[in-house]
């Protein structure tokens, strides 16, 4: 997981609250995710330890007593039976219910502030509990969520792809394909799912934005919901996916297009899509995906790879 860009700590007596960017990868990390987390750390045994995790993301809302902690020993409940009994398990993960619990950075300020020792001592730390100031935490906290709320917004990874070198509109939408390569040598084919938010096509102020992307890459193919918004971002298995384009076009065949755009954060572009005049375009967009393919294959050896580095832009 990405955890760039770590904020400055805020110290109250033997605490020290972590503010930590969190971008997860589909297949790399748990899944798809990102947001910010919250460490609630200390020094135990001559080492800054984290005591208490907070995970504040848009999909992952939970919290740890002692991630670092290799000595505690917690039983499921009872009602369970052979289900949890007697299994170790380190660090307890609890999960935030969005429901019930609201936003998750005012959830953990306020679980902080009024259960902060007794979670300590959950974690196995009675000794740090009882050397907390709780007076000293109060003063500190409206800091730690206002770090907590400029680190989630500020700090978000999105991406702006290039639109395409070949378009073929789609209705309300657009599928731009192109060649890229990355500075560090991998790339591929790119098709990119385009629409024109924010305004009339007639609008000064209309932004074609990159709804859904599928980047075909040789080493590290991968596809993102939202590069724009939430920019999920999710990697292939490899072993189970021999051809990612088939498993794209799979896709757009068999009219999942309109879902996953809703999963993207756009379910009014998903509602107006024209499936019929999509599926009608979906060969000569596919004979183009595969001649780019193969134009690449000739270039360099890769499917879809250009001899040149293809940097995004961003208009001026």
């Amino acid at each position: 997981m990405d955890t760039a860009g770590t904020t400055p700590n805020l110290t109250a007596g033997p605490l020290t609250f972590v503010v930590r960017p969190e971008l997860w990868d589909g297949n790399v990390q748990d899944h798809a995710d990102q947001g910010i987390s919250i460490d609630v750390t200390a020094d135990v045994d001559g080492k800054q330890t984290a005591l208490l995790r907070f995970h504040c993301l848009d999909l992952e809302r939970s919290y740890i007593y002692g991630p670092e902690n290799a000595n505690m020993k917690l039983e499921g409940p009872m009602m369970l039976g052979a289900l949890t009994r007697g299994r170790q398990i380190t660090g307890q993960l609890y999960r935030m219910d969005p429901i019930a619990d609201g936003n998750p950075i005012g959830w953990t300020v306020r679980t902080l502030e009024k259960k902060l020792p007794q979670m300590l001592e959950r974690a196995g730390y009675p000794q740090i509990a009882a050397t907390t100031n709780m007076a000293d935490v109060r003063r500190l906290l409206p800091e730690v969520e206002s770090c907590a709320r400029k680190v989630y917004a500020a700090k978000r990874n999105t991406v702006k792809h290039n639109r395409g070198t070949h378009i073929f509109p789609a209705g309300n939408i657009k599928f731009g394909l192109e060649m890229r390569r990355l500075p560090v040598g991998d790339g591929g084919l790119a098709i990119h799912v385009l629409a024109d938010l924010l305004g009339s096509t007639e609008s000064s102020y209309v932004e074609e934005t990159e709804i859904l992307a599928f980047d075909l890459f040789w080493d590290g193919p991968h596809y993102h919901y939202g590069p724009r918004n939430k920019n999920h971002r999710i990697y292939w298995d490899r072993t189970l996916v021999d051809d990612p384009l088939a498993w794209v076009f799979e896709q757009f065949e068999s009219r999942k297009l309109g879902a996953m755009i809703e999963r993207a954060g756009y379910p009014g572009i998903a509602a107006d899509l024209d499936a019929d005049k999509i599926a009608s375009l979906l060969p000569e967009i596919k004979k183009k995906a595969r001649e780019l393919q193969a134009e690449g294959t000739a270039q360099t050896g890769k499917p879809g790879l250009p001899k040149e580095p293809t940097p995004n832009r961003v208009p001026r």
